[in-house]
């Protein structure tokens, strides 16, 4: 009699966690601060169409590191959730941290059950009236939730990103301060970025409604070199990233087909279902070419 194959829970544990990180390793990092105007989320992302920052609900952003695949399923059932609980409840009902428990379990259960992991980790900000209030929720491929207080750092090079901006971070910096400080923490001392290799949003605390708001190439350029406050919260207040459509007028693009009558309105006994004055024949051949007698005069070959 054979022996089963064996494999220790550990083990397999184990297995699992560096497949996980080893996938989150190989992306770029991200930093989730607390300032004085807004929530700052800095990612460092050279990409114009591949995006990694999004707005769930009011008030609260989403930030995703790995896989772009995996995380942005995530977003999506997130957004769902939010707005199916503010449309049964209330929109005040609709928090981050009733967010970052699902996305927990959802990863938790992944991690447990399945073969394969999530490569991702995952940033759930909720932005209140003072910075001490602010919520920032770190969510592990293994479904581990951590509250940070000031500011958190995502993705592979986590622990020298976050040993770069603890060195330097005051206690509610400015959002140019904020953006100065963690495009320096990611760049490190060896290389540096520019506005294009960041994508950069601010969830403000003073701005109705409170949203997510992306800071454009130019506002960050003016910010990184110093330009002041004035440029960030110019940059802040810019247009919604939300990615809803535009709204569109009722009925455009839209051609109403009008249809003729002609003749009398109902249809005579024993006349086979035809209105009056109807000529009886073949329907919809109008404006088609008639069989062996091409459109245009030509051949039918081309």
């Amino acid at each position: 009699m054979t022996q089963p194959f064996y494999v220790a829970p550990e083990q397999v544990m184990k297995d699992r966690a560096d497949y996980a990180r080893k996938g989150i390793a190989r992306g770029r990092s991200l930093i989730g601060m607390s300032c004085d105007e807004a929530i700052l989320i800095c990612a460092e992302n050279p990409s114009r169409l591949l995006r990694k920052i999004y707005e769930i609900y009011d008030r609260i952003a989403f930030a995703g590191v790995g896989k772009y695949n995996e995380f942005d399923q995530l977003r999506i059932a997130g957004v769902r959730s939010a707005d199916l609980k503010g449309y049964a409840y209330s929109r005040e009902d609709v928090d981050g941290r009733s967010l970052a428990n699902g996305y927990a379990q959802s990863l938790g259960n992944v991690f447990t059950h399945e073969m394969k992991p999530m490569e991702v980790e995952i940033l759930i900000a909720e932005v209140s009236n003072g910075p001490d209030d602010d919520r920032l929720f770190h969510i592990l491929y293994d479904g581990t939730l951590i509250d940070e207080a000031s500011f958190t750092v995502l993705g592979g090079d986590a622990e020298a990103v976050r040993n770069r901006v603890a060195s330097e971070f005051e206690a509610t910096p400015s959002l140019a301060d904020g953006l100065r400080l963690a495009a320096l923490a990611l760049a490190g001392p060896d290389r540096s970025l520019s506005a294009g290799d960041l994508e950069v949003a601010g969830l403000g605390r003073n701005v109705e409604p409170r949203g997510l708001r992306p800071v454009g190439i130019e506002a960050g350029a003016q910010m990184l070199c110093g330009g002041g406050g004035g440029g960030g919260r110019a940059g802040a207040t810019a247009g919604r990233a939300s990615g809803r459509p535009a709204k569109t007028t009722p009925g455009a693009g839209v051609r109403l087909r009008r249809r003729r009558r002609t003749g009398g309105g109902r249809s005579l006994p024993g006349a086979g279902g035809h209105r009056a004055g109807r000529p009886r024949g073949r329907r919809g051949t109008r404006g088609r070419p008639r069989p062996g007698r091409p459109r245009d005069g030509g051949s039918f070959h081309r």
